[in-house]
């Protein structure tokens, strides 16, 4: 899926890569592609300016680390950014009910593989 369908929810989906364990750019975006079985595919050219913006704002916080020999920056998840993360995921399930009950009448809300009558 491209950084652009995915525009709005990007933060929320780091924050929730980042919420079990701390993890560096290329650790967070492949836990994002095996926990979504390949469909979130996100480039780092996305991905590293949106942590550094998460960081900026407080709810991620990183240090440098050696990481299989290389310093890479890693990144946590802070209080904030937990308290950011429920916040979002409430949004994110009031979003999918309200679109769920827009297109349930065209029967494509419960089969998204359907087609509309």
């Amino acid at each position: 899926m491209s950084t652009d369908r995915l525009r709005g929810q990007l933060d929320l989906v780091l924050l929730g890569a980042l919420a079990d364990s701390p993890g560096h750019g290329y650790e967070v975006i492949s836990t994002l592609r095996e926990r979504s079985e390949g469909f979130l595919d996100l480039a780092e050219g996305s991905v590293y300016p949106a942590l550094h913006r998460l960081e900026d704002q407080g709810l991620l916080a990183s240090d440098w680390q050696p990481v299989s020999g290389r310093r890479r920056r890693v990144y946590r998840i802070t209080p904030d950014g937990r308290t950011a993360l429920r916040a979002q995921t409430r949004d994110w399930h009031a979003l999918r009910a309200a679109v769920d009950r827009v297109l349930r009448p065209i029967g494509l809300a419960d089969n998204p593989a359907a087609s509309p009558a």
